[in-house]
């Protein structure tokens, strides 16, 4: 809905130094940005009439050109690594006014307010600024919307400048290249210099509410999706790209609180968003019901190609890259759930697809273990994208989420065991990777089984069946699961070459060892104890 009855806040602009005098656009509705985004020509309609466009040179996030502003608020607490880089406040307020000038000059300029997080108490009033509609379209998808009520007394904690177009001086402004996108948490702003790419506005608001809400709230940001049981049991499910995070939470019998943003308070689960921003990537209505018809008016489609003379997506395509997106909406899926809020978590699902196959399709983990799994954020993918290469290629990335945290991951991995302990929480570890062998020997573990252990351990079916303890990880393995052939549970005995697979776990182990020596001194002696035994 358009909110016509809402003037724009022109004095509040003026402060940051906007003029006026500029066309902006005000909280328009989507068919609105979408008209615009067709009048300048920087979009087309796809044949289910959503919004298809380009973002530019960049078409994921630039992880090397993304800074925190280094100052009294962030230079004792900020985790400075080589995601959290610093930069000068004299450097921040040099791109500040470049992107200030840069938008001045702009004929017209899109304005959005919004919200982030789902639970009134921790929600934080976001202002959108930026030179592309279809960006601010992205914004409506990607953030809770106001009602007028709500705009009415609006306030902007947190502004976005979003300046795809302007390329910076490196040398001047004291980034690496010609983009950036810089976080202050004294001003309360976010610079988006030189990237179309709209991921960077949605994780520069998770980059900062992971910074705030556990230091000033006690409410633990996670990467990771939520959904919500017929009983009322909130599940969550922690895991990096192609583990099966989307799919194996988009469960039809459980409703969904969110797919990728959320806060553990001590009332329990709320969404950040108000929308998903998922992968296209070889989407089929088959595999991805709810994803694929959610591509319909509103629906924000990047980097995707059409099948030649048609409108038609052709979802299997990487000419453009193979981080081809989507955004939409919560309550374009069916059974999302509004407010997107949950209870106390009863179980947490760690994901992870493991190619050198050989961890447990499914397992328990004590509360110490997984900690030490949250801060590994393990899976293997197959290094598919070079000629020849078939091994598999191991990727940590602490929390799940890496990228998106100032903190030290030990500080997240701490909340997360307390509130496990104290709630009771079942942790499981899930391998949807590999059994029988590694990637080239072994086979990918059927989705059915997968789910039917899932399944299993939210209905608590494996609550009183036998488990017998992993010799290298320690991990809880069920010796039997409805659904689920017994001889597959255990990794080891799948594989038919069993030197083989000893000698394939312990290279494994080791690289866990190996990437937990960088957190090792930020967390209790019991996690790192927690580790694998080599």
């Amino acid at each position: 809905m358009s909110v016509t009855t809402i003037s724009l806040p022109a004095a509040q602009l003026s402060k940051l130094g906007l003029h006026v005098n500029n066309s902006l656009h005000y909280q328009l509705n989507p068919d609105e940005l979408v008209q615009d985004t067709l009048r300048l020509g920087e979009g087309v309609l796809n044949d289910t009439g959503a919004l298809v466009i380009e973002t530019g040179e960049f078409t994921g996030r630039s992880p090397k050109d993304k800074f925190i502003v280094k100052d009294e608020i962030t230079a004792d607490t900020v985790h400075w690594n080589e995601f959290n880089l610093p930069v000068s406040e004299d450097s921040f307020e040099i791109i500040r006014k470049q992107i200030i000038n840069y938008l001045n000059e702009r004929n017209e300029l899109w304005v959005r307010d919004a919200f982030a997080c789902a639970d009134p108490r921790y929600k934080m009033g976001i202002r959108i600024i930026n030179e592309k509609p279809w960006i601010n379209l992205f914004a409506y998808n990607m953030f809770l919307r106001p009602n007028e009520e709500e705009l009415e007394n609006f306030n902007a904690e947190w502004t976005i400048l979003s300046a795809p177009g302007l390329k910076l001086d490196a040398k001047v402004c004291g980034t690496r290249q010609h983009n950036a996108a810089v976080v202050s948490f004294k001003q309360k702003m976010i610079l988006i210099a030189g990237s179309g790419y709209t991921g960077e506005t949605k994780k520069g608001i998770f980059s900062v509410l992971n910074f705030l809400l556990p230091q000033q709230h006690d409410v633990l940001s996670m990467h990771c999706s939520a959904n919500l049981g017929q009983e009322g049991d909130t599940a969550l499910f922690f895991g990096l790209s192609g583990t099966g995070k989307t799919t194996l939470s988009a469960d039809p019998n459980r409703k969904l609180i969110g797919d990728d943003e959320h806060g553990w308070s001590n009332n329990g689960i709320f969404n950040f968003e108000g929308g998903c921003y998922a992968k296209t990537i070889d989407l089929s209505e088959e595999r991805e019901p709810e994803i694929f018809n959610a591509i319909r008016p509103g629906a924000l489609v990047e980097n995707t190609k059409f099948f030649p003379g048609t409108n038609t997506i052709n979802f299997s395509s990487k000419v453009i890259t193979e981080n081809t997106r989507v955004s939409y909406p919560l309550d374009f899926i069916s059974n999302a759930i509004e407010p997107s809020i949950g209870g106390i978590p009863k179980n947490i699902f760690f994901l992870t697809c493991d190619a050198y196959g050989v961890l447990p399709p499914v397992s328990r983990l004590t509360p110490a273990q997984a900690m030490y799994q949250f801060i590994s954020g393990y899976t293997a993918k197959v290094a598919g994208t070079e000629a020849g290469v078939t091994e598999p290629k191991s990727t940590f990335s602490a929390c799940f989420g890496a990228p998106f945290l100032p903190l030290h991951p030990g500080k997240y991995a701490a909340m997360l065991g307390e509130k496990m302990r104290r709630h009771n929480v079942n942790v499981w570890m899930v391998n949807t990777g590999w059994s029988g062998g590694s990637y080239g020997t072994g086979s990918r573990m059927k989705l059915s089984y997968t789910r039917a252990m899932i399944t299993a351990a939210l209905s608590g079916q494996l609550d009183n069946v036998a488990f017998e303890s992993d010799p290298v990880f320690g991990f809880e393995v069920p010796q039997s699961c409805p659904g689920v052939p017994s001889e597959i549970l255990n990794p080891r005995n799948t594989w038919a070459d069993k030197s083989r697979f000893d000698a394939t776990v312990k290279n494994l182990a080791g690289q866990f060892a190996k990437n937990f020596e960088k957190y090792a001194a930020g967390v209790d002696p019991e996690v790192a104890a927690a580790g694998p035994k080599i």
